[in-house]
Formats: structure tokens, C-alpha cells, sequence
């Protein structure tokens, strides 16, 4: 079956377009509660949110749906995806919602949906619940008196960072750290602040004054230039830059430096596989991740195992072979011992706790290898399927036996937009540059000849 509603990361789409329409939400919130609706106890889900305008109606909407189905609501107001997951396990809920786009624009927004396990819902529910979507679903709605209730629920942002704190480790406290945090103005607005500075930390944090528009504008994981203009401008230890939705981070150390997801990956599985805590022999990245993080962890003995790109893929990866750190080189790092999705606030405890015990600064601590060059470009296309071209592929064919054993070559489309997502890495950043150049070219051909 086609997929006609669903990404690699729940739905998503821009506001008030197909499909992120108010319309939608209501009837997937009917398809899922009806899907969800098993055994004779009241049904209940959990909605969290980012800080996007639309939130507001996409989130009635979704209540509408999910009562008209017989569950009742719990609100969680603005809070991180990695809380959603959380509390859908703590308070035994039958569904978890997250209305969030993650790191794009305000203008988009997104829906990613939870099972009862905390777990992002497989290829095979979505599919399944696509299927509803297609059908008569007002047939399935409940009797008059089985309508669901919503409640707004309150204070469940402290139990998130009560289980925060409690994954950093027991000799471990953040007094003396002077921490820099971009909250990107989204869901971790409140949490990630008090959070640290509960742990014993100096914060400074910039990102927090969302107005609805302004989420990940010039600001969070995908644009950290002003963190690090902080970082200098208080003389801070280690800034730290989140997404939307509190799912991904990057950091940045005392020098104003970035780094990215396969170094924070690489520190925390030496740190894990030194204290006797890392499971699966090596980790779970996806084929974005850079060569040298690869050389890295083979050279401690450790393995890298690769998935296509989401982090929904990193995961099921883990669970099918028993890996407890995953994660892609944007930030999305999963360490399956305290959650069942991507945490950039646990994360970043991690690194901080590796900093704090070996007393010395991020920079020495978060540079463990060189990274191999590696180029990305996108492609914009409006139709059609540009990789399914002859020409295109004959051109991707040749580049990827003049890289041989010395590089890689990725080419994939985007999951979240019509883009051509380009990607090569090897040892000679010239030959790469030309490869990538070379392609993009190639498939921007057939594009414009479509």
C-alpha cells in the first residue's frame, strides 16, 4: 500500500494544507482510538505539544477525534517528545500523542503517535491506520455515553524532569559548570532550564520566550550560531542547543565550537563501554553517519551498525539486537537504558556527567575523532521520481566505483520534504566536492527536463 499520510516521522506537513488540516486530525484521532480501543477499561491518551500556533487547533482537533472514539484526553501542554513517550508508559496510557514539526519552521507542523510502550508505532500500524483514514470511520464512533473526556493536566513537567535528573549518575552534580541553553523558543522552554540548574549548574538560557512563530527561528540544534555567540559572551562551559521538540541536540564547547551527534555517540559509548554499560558491542547510527565515527569505534573494538535514516529505524535496530546507544548525526541520540526515543536533555547529562568525572574540558572530551570530509547538498524537486532516471542512475553508478574503499556515497529523498538529500565522504575533499557537484547537477537536469 501506498503511503498517503505518514513520513519517517508520523505526519507532517505545513499548517492548514493537506495534511495538516484540522479535518485530518480529528479523523486520526478517530482511526487511532478506534484501533487503540481493546478491552473493557476506560482508554485514555496523552497529547503533548511544541509551541507552534497551530498546536492550538491541531490539538482540539485531535481531542474532538479521540473523545468522539470513546478515550479520554490528558493535555499535557508544551512539553518535549521524549516526555510524551514517557508519560504515555507512566500514566498506562493506551496512546501517546506529540503535535510537533521537530526542528522546521513554525509554519509546519507534524503528528507522531506513541504506543502504549512509549515506542513510535511501526510501518505496519500506520499502514494499518492509514487503511481507517480511507474508510467510514464515523461507523466506529461511541455510543452517546461512552463519549471520552479531556482533562488539561497539570505539573506532569516535573515528573519529566524528576526522570531527567535521575539518569544522571549518583556521584555526578553539575555545581561549578557554567551551561549556555538554547531551547530553540519550543517544548523544552520550561523543563531544560530547571532542570540543570536543579542539578547544580549556573544556566544562562536563550530560546525561551516562544510567541508561537518564532520556533527554531535562528535559534536551536539547526541554527546554534547564537549559542555560540553566548558560550563566548558569558565564558561558558558548554553550551547546549536543542531542537522543537526537545528530541535532538548538539553541543557546543567552551571554544564556541559544534558538535555534532557522532561525536556526542562516540563519547558516550567509550564512557558506557569503559564502565562496563554498553550493550550490542558498538552502537546503531544511520548511513549519514561520518566514516570516521566508524574508524573510531573499530579501532576501541566496538562495531557501527547502520540504518536508513530516522531515528524511528535507529531503534527498532536496537530492540531486534539488543544495542542501548543509538543516534544520527543531527542529534537524535537514543540510549534505550532510560527512554524509548530520542532525549536531547538526557543526552546531554551524559556528556556532561563524562566531563564532571574525568575533569576536563568538552572540547577534550567531545573530539574523539577526525571527521572525513563529507558533503551534503539538496535537491529541490516539485514531481516525479528524479532517482529512478536512467541518466541519474548511471551517474550515481559511476561515482560510486570512483569512490570504491574510500569513500561512501549516499543519495536518498527526504522523508519530510521534496528534496534529493545528496551526501558523499571520503579522504580527498576535492574529489568529493566534484562528486557531490557533479550529481547534483545531474539529477537538477532531469528535474528541470520533468
Amino acid at each position: 500500500m501506498t503511503r498517503r499520510y505518514f513520513g519517517t516521522d508520523g505526519i507532517r506537513g505545513q499548517s492548514n494544507t493537506f495534511p495538516m488540516t484540522p479535518d485530518l486530525a480529528m479523523r486520526l484521532g478517530i482511526a487511532v482510538g478506534t484501533m487503540f480501543r481493546r478491552g473493557n477499561h476506560r482508554h485514555r491518551v496523552v497529547i503533548g505539544k511544541d509551541t507552534r500556533l497551530s498546536g492550538y487547533m491541531l490539538e482540539n482537533a485531535l481531542v474532538a477525534g479521540f473523545t468522539a472514539a470513546g478515550l479520554d484526553v490528558f493535555l499535557l501542554g508544551p512539553i518535549p517528545t521524549p516526555a510524551v513517550a514517557m508519560l504515555t508508559r507512566s500514566l498506562r496510557a493506551d496512546i501517546g500523542v506529540m503535535i510537533s514539526a521537530s526542528h522546521n519552521p513554525f509554519a509546519d507542523n507534524g503528528i507522531k503517535l506513541f504506543g502504549p510502550d512509549g515506542y513510535k508505532l511501526s510501518d505496519e500500524l500506520e499502514l494499518e491506520i492509514e487503511a481507517l483514514l480511507e474508510r467510514d470511520i464515523y461507523s466506529q464512533l461511541a455510543r452517546p455515553e461512552d463519549i471520552g473526556r479531556a482533562k488539561r493536566v497539570d505539573g506532569d513537567i516535573y515528573r519529566y524532569i524528576e526522570f531527567v535528573k535521575r539518569t544522571l549518575p549518583r556521584d555526578v552534580t553539575l555545581s561549578g559548570l557554567r551551561i549556555a541553553i538554547d531551547c530553540a523558543n519550543g517544548a523544552a522552554y520550561k523543563v531544560a532550564p530547571l532542570a540543570l540548574w536543579e542539578l547544580g549548574a549556573e544556566v544562562i538560557t536563550i530560546g525561551n520566550t516562544p510567541n508561537g512563530t518564532n520556533i527554531n527561528l535562528d535559534c536551536g540544534s539547526t541554527s546554534p550560531k547564537a549559542l555560540q555567540d553566548k558560550v563566548h559572551e558569558v565564558r561558558a562551559d558548554i553550551g547546549i542547543a536543542l531542537d522543537g521538540d526537545a528530541d535532538r541536540v548538539i553541543i557546543v564547547d567552551e571554544k564556541g565550537e559544534i558538535v555534532d551527534g557522532d561525536q556526542l555517540m562516540a563519547v558516550i559509548a567509550e564512557t558506557w563501554a569503559d564502565d562496563g554499560m554498553l550493550k550490542g558491542g558498538g552502537l546503531v547510527a544511520t548511513v549519514m553517519s561520518n566514516l570516521g565515527l566508524e574508524r573510531f569505534l573499530a579501532d576501541k573494538g566496538l562495531g557501527l551498525a547502520r540504518t536508513k535514516v530516522g531515528d524511528r529505524y535507529v531503534v527498532e535496530h536496537m530492540r531486534q539486537h539488543g544495542y542501548n546507544v543509538g543516534g544520527e548525526q543531527s542529534g537524535h541520540i537514543v540510549l534505550s537504558d532510560f527512554g524509548t526515543t530520542g532525549d536531547g536533555l538526557v543526552a546531554a547529562l551524559q556528556i556532561l556527567a563524562a566531563v564532571k568525572r574525568r575533569e576536563r574540558t568538552v572540547s577534550d572530551i567531545c573530539r574523539r575523532f577526525e571527521p572525513v570530509p563529507q558533503l551534503l547538498r539538496n535537491v529541490r524537486f516539485s514531481g516525479g521520481k528524479p532517482l529512478e532516471d536512467n541518466t541519474v542512475k548511471q551517474a550515481i553508478a559511476e561515482a560510486e566505483a570512483e569512490l570504491s574503499r574510500h569513500g561512501r556515497l549516499v543519495i536518498r529523498p527526504s522523508g519530510t520534504e521534496p528534496l534529493i538529500r545528496v551526501m558523499a565522504e571520503g579522504d580527498d575533499r576535492g574529489q568529493i566536492e566534484r562528486i557531490v557537484s557533479d550529481l547534483c547537477g545531474v539529477i537538477s537536469n532531469v528535474r528541470n527536463a520533468a
